[in-house]
């Protein structure tokens, strides 16, 4: 909702950057107690939290309590977005982790997003077996690391950035000081 007004408003150009978020998480998932123990953290203050941001934003937010590796759904977004129409798998991904609480490192998952949004099963099927967009994902995950992105999301604009589930006007000002330092380079 924020970036489509953004777009819209602001004239901004959204281009994705994966980033390695737990990527060390096993094919069979892990439980959110396990990921956040001994980190001093409540997944239930944090989910209630996370649901507040969302529903702020009219956007849906389920309950989960797994956490599923999404290297391949990065390299699956990554293909969509060389496709037409492809940039609406981020939505679906979205909603398919974190609204229905599905496992985004299933092929088969996957596929059925790629459907869902109009893509071909078919060579996104290919993408996924070959792994043809892993070094596009290893260049992204390289690039994070460079910027020094430590979570999700982090809206970059210029050589200024913000981490976290931002208010509308906090990006406005981050792409205004973006622009504004363009135009002193000039």
């Amino acid at each position: 909702m924020r970036i489509e007004k953004l777009k819209a408003e602001h004239h901004v150009k959204v281009e994705w950057v994966h980033f390695p978020l737990h990527p060390d998480t096993p094919a069979e998932g892990r439980s959110l107690a396990e990921l956040f123990a001994g980190r001093n953290v409540d997944p239930e203050a944090m989910h209630a939290q996370m649901k507040a941001r969302m529903d702020a934003e009219g956007l849906p937010y389920g309950k989960r309590s797994m956490t599923y590796n999404s290297r391949l759904a990065q390299e699956l977004g990554k293909w969509a977005d060389t496709q037409p129409g492809g940039e609406a798998i981020h939505d679906a991904l979205f909603r398919a982790y974190f609204v229905e609480a599905r496992d985004i490192s299933q092929p088969a998952v996957l596929l059925d997003v790629a459907r869902q949004v109009g893509l071909s099963v078919d060579a996104a099927r290919e993408v996924l077996e070959k792994r043809t967009f892993k070094d596009a994902v290893d260049a992204d995950w390289k690039l994070s690391r460079q910027y020094g992105i430590t979570g999700v999301p982090t809206f970059v604009a210029g050589r200024h950035g913000v981490v976290g589930a931002q208010p509308y006007e906090a990006l406005v000002q981050l792409v205004q000081q973006a622009a504004s330092q363009r135009d002193a380079e000039v």
